[in-house]
Order: C-alpha cells, then structure tokens, then sequence
C-alpha cells in the first residue's frame, strides 16, 4: 500500500510540475524550461509522450523475453506473464500514438500525417492487434500459449527496428530524440530531470499494473480450474 500512495504521489507530483513549470525562450530562473521561440506550452508533451513510447518498448521486450522463457519451460505461468505484458505495452502504444498525434495537429496542421514514427507506431499497433485476434481465436489453452509465444518472439524482433532504426533512416518531420541536436528542444537540468522523473513513474506503474493484471489472471485460471 505504501509503494502504491508513494507511486501515486510520484506521478502526481510529475504531472503538476510538468504543467506548471514555465516553458520560455529565454529562461532567467532555475525552475524555467528553455525551448525556441514557437514551442513554448507545446514542448509540455515532451514528459508523458516520451515516456509512454518508452513503456510501450519495455512492456514489448518483456512479453518477448516471457516468451522465450514459455517456449523453453513450457509453463503457463510464462504465457500469462507475456500476454498481460503484451497488453499493457498495446496500451501505452496507443497513448503514445494519441500524444504524438496532438503533437502533430499543433506543430504540422494536422493529427496525422503519416510521419516515419507514426507510421511505425501504427504497424506496432497492427502487430500486436494480430496477436490478440490469434490468442482470441485458439481455444486450446497449450496451443494458445504456443503459438502465441512464437508469434511474441516474431514481433518484439520488430519493435527495435521500428522505434529506433526506421525513423532514423528515412527522414522525417519528428524532432530528434530527447536532447534535440538541432536545438529545438533544450534540456536544462531542471527539465531533464523533470523528464526522468516521469520516465521512471511511468515505467513503475507499467511494473504494478502488470503485477495487478498477472494477480488476476491466476485467479482467473484458478477459478476456472476449480469449476472444472
């Protein structure tokens, strides 16, 4: 309970300062965030974007790695870990897609534009959306799992090429990651550490929510088991 009070107040605290620290040019105080002229309150996304697109790829890694493990030990418990991980990571592929989107509609004129990140976030979302219809549709829980871990395995090889190799190889409309080497974005240390504090919080409760959904798979099978 302490670490979920503690977690909650984290984010909380990170959310308030990341709205109400000022965000200027020319920043004279040590609590202002320097952008260029131009982005101002828009650079705020900067500190939920990021971090979302970050859980997303952790949450995806992990499934893959659960997955291995399914395939090498054939415990079920494995499937469960990587499945509900998997989900999550769909979840905060979406909030990140949402994000970017408002990013774009206030930087580009419009919400989509079909961007090398976008359009790679959006095949990560295809991806993962074909492996819940393939769990969906098997009904034999051992063959489930199976086909499910491979099929894991197949598109957490993808994310890296994805998130980090695709949008860096055609060119595109997106700044540069994190500390913006062409000075659209920069980072004090005030501001960075404002971002990493978000990083982590959002990578926490990734941790607890997938402490939670795995909890209530388990009942779930349980219950299942015993009504059999």
């Amino acid at each position: 309970m302490a670490l979920k009070i503690f977690l909650g107040l984290w984010l909380s605290a990170v959310i308030v300062v990341a709205f109400v620290f000022p965000i200027v040019s020319h920043p004279a105080r040590w609590y202002e965030f320097p952008v260029v002229p131009g982005l101002e309150d828009k650079a705020r996304i900067l500190f939920f974007h990021v971090p979302m697109s970050w859980t997303a790829v952790v949450a995806f890694i992990v499934s893959m790695a659960y997955a291995i493990k399914y395939l090498a030990k054939k415990k079920f418990d494995d499937d469960i870990i990587s499945a509900s991980s998997a989900g999550l990571g769909f979840m905060f592929c979406i909030l990140a897609t949402v994000t970017g989107s408002l990013w774009a509609k206030f930087n580009w004129g419009s919400f989509w534009n079909w961007d090398p990140r976008e359009t790679s976030i959006f095949a990560l979302l295809l991806i993962y959306g074909a492996y819940f219809a393939l769990r969906s549709a098997l009904d034999v829980e051992e063959k489930r799992a199976t086909l499910s871990a491979v099929y894991s395995i197949i598109a957490g090889v993808t994310v890296p090429f994805f998130i980090f190799i695709m949008p860096r190889i055609v060119s595109s409309l997106h700044p540069d990651p994190i500390v913006n080497t062409r000075g659209k974005i920069d980072m004090n240390s005030t501001m960075l550490v404002v971002f990493l504090c978000s990083l982590a919080g959002f990578t926490a409760l990734y941790l607890w929510m997938l402490r939670m959904r795995v909890r209530a798979e388990r009942l779930d099978l349980n219950l299942q088991s015993k009504g059999e």
